[in-house]
């Protein structure tokens, strides 16, 4: 089952980070990575630019508005998201677990609701 794991977090509290408490916060995110790899259970993953360069777009009446930053002002912000395969929900909360950010933000697990693969044409 494949699940994506949202990883929310407060962006102006990780920007008063200094440099090395960053780069170290970035060591872990690899190793989770890479363990993930090694068990295949990683299938992907990145890190967000800041809010500030969102967009949100909606349609109303026929007529696109885009405005800038994300759709919802809240105190902790989607950063970034690893999609995983793993066994059940209990695995997948268990990596979200694992994740940096869970220790001061909070992670969002989601099953993906993948497509049935169409029947071959012969």
């Amino acid at each position: 089952m494949k699940y994506i794991l949202l990883i929310h977090h407060d962006e102006e509290s990780f920007g008063k980070l200094t440099e090395g408490e960053r780069q170290q916060v970035y060591s872990e995110y690899r190793a989770l990575r890479e363990q993930m790899k090694a068990a295949g259970q990683h299938v992907a993953g990145d890190r967000l630019y800041p809010t500030s360069s969102a967009r949100t777009v909606r349609v109303r009446d026929g007529k696109q508005v885009v405005t800038s930053g994300p759709f919802a002002e809240t105190r902790e912000q989607l950063g970034g998201y690893f999609v995983v395969d793993v066994d059940d929900l209990d695995e997948a909360i268990a990596i979200a677990a694992r994740i940096p950010s869970a220790r001061t933000g909070t992670i969002e697990v989601r099953q993906v609701a993948e497509a049935a693969v169409p029947a071959a044409t012969t």
